[in-house]
């Protein structure tokens, strides 16, 4: 994995494209299953599982469809958010993967979900280490009902093995490139709660506009995620608009800088480079520069190198210092629990106290 992707998810936020496990691996989770399948199978207490009006349901995702046939009881939860999108829909996964990226006290659980967990008065989940990979055994091992991953970068070879424990409800279109509003349509759709959903995501939308009045500087400023590689300042990585960030920012009603509206035309990429020597002309129109490593080095390398200091957002100090690592960076990758948080308050003061050196 590339040093500019480690802010994106596991070290990240997640790793942006895992490492297919194998036939192995595959062999490993049918055996598990029809192991699994041979047990008792019997619910633990009420999970929050949906009624059985409405099923069977049929959720449609980058690799074809999923039917879930009855009412989910067990469910597990891939990748990031998705635990979260099933929490706030009334529903407590029996199994989600460790959060390795923006953990408070190394626990393996964000702050907001332990909060959830707590307020609904259920214990907490198991967890499995997603370094590796999925790890498949431990998901066959805790007999869900359904696996849920409509955020992620599943592979075809991580879905088909995954198909075989338990109908899987995945990404609709591009990799790691759902909205937190996807996220919850599509785990709410496979859990039977598709009204709920919708439901929720009007009321957080309502929060983010809240959120976003109450910090004068944000309405109409141009913001632009940057990452600038330490060994090599010859260009710098931007994401498109095609990683749920970016479309967050517009949420918040911020807007996109012309280069990056037009690279992400032609890219499905999340991530694009731009020579220094470009930098300080194609973003010319950036009021807002967004970039991990906390209050010196990811801002020092910007503002400290001879080209790149010629942006006239660096250049005006208007630079959003967001820790590398913890929940105020995990924050603005925006999930169905973060978002009322108050990591995300402080996440977003961090970027209008930036907007505000620009105006």
């Amino acid at each position: 994995m590339r040093a500019a992707e480690a802010p994106r998810r596991r070290p990240l936020m997640h790793t942006t494209r895992r490492t297919v496990h194998g036939t192995a691996a595959a062999l490993a989770a049918s055996a598990l299953v029809l192991s699994a399948c041979s047990g008792s199978g019997a619910a633990e207490e009420d999970s929050g599982a949906a009624s059985g009006e409405g099923f069977p349901v049929t959720v449609e995702h980058a690799f074809g469809e999923t039917t879930v046939e009855a009412p989910p009881e067990r469910v597990a939860s891939v990748a990031w958010g998705n635990h979260e999108a099933a929490l706030a829909l009334g529903v407590v996964p029996v199994i989600m993967e460790k959060a390795t990226w923006g953990d408070d006290d190394g626990n393996g659980v964000l702050p907001w979900v332990e909060d959830k967990v707590e307020e609904m008065g259920a214990e907490m989940p198991a967890t499995y280490d997603p370094t590796d990979g999925i790890d498949f055994e431990a998901i066959a091992d805790a007999q869900p009902d359904v696996i849920l991953a409509g955020y992620s970068g599943l592979t075809q070879e991580e879905y088909d093995t995954l198909s075989k424990i338990a109908p899987v409800a995945a990404y609709p279109d591009t990799p790691w490139g759902s909205t937190w509003q996807d996220t919850l349509r599509i785990d709410g759709q496979a859990l039977g709660k598709e009204a709920e959903a919708e439901e929720e995501i009007s009321r957080l939308e309502g929060v983010i506009d809240e959120k976003a009045q109450a910090r004068e500087h944000l309405a109409g400023a141009a913001g632009a995620y940057v990452y600038a590689e330490p060994t090599d300042l010859s260009s710098i990585s931007l994401y498109t608009t095609h990683d749920p960030r970016v479309a967050f920012l517009e949420e918040l009603g911020m807007e996109t800088p012309a280069a990056v509206a037009k690279r992400s035309e032609e890219t499905e990429e999340f991530m694009f480079s731009e020579s220094a020597e470009t930098a300080a002309d194609s973003f010319s129109d950036v009021d807002v520069v967004l970039t991990y490593g906390g209050d010196a080095e990811a801002a020092d390398l910007l503002t400290g190198d001879a080209l790149l200091k010629k942006i006239p957002a660096v250049e005006q100090g208007a630079i959003a210092k967001i820790p590398a690592d913890g929940p105020v960076a995990a924050a603005l990758n925006p999930s169905p629990l973060n978002i009322e948080s108050a990591h995300m308050d402080d996440a977003l003061d961090a970027v209008d106290a930036a907007a505000a050196q620009s105006r």
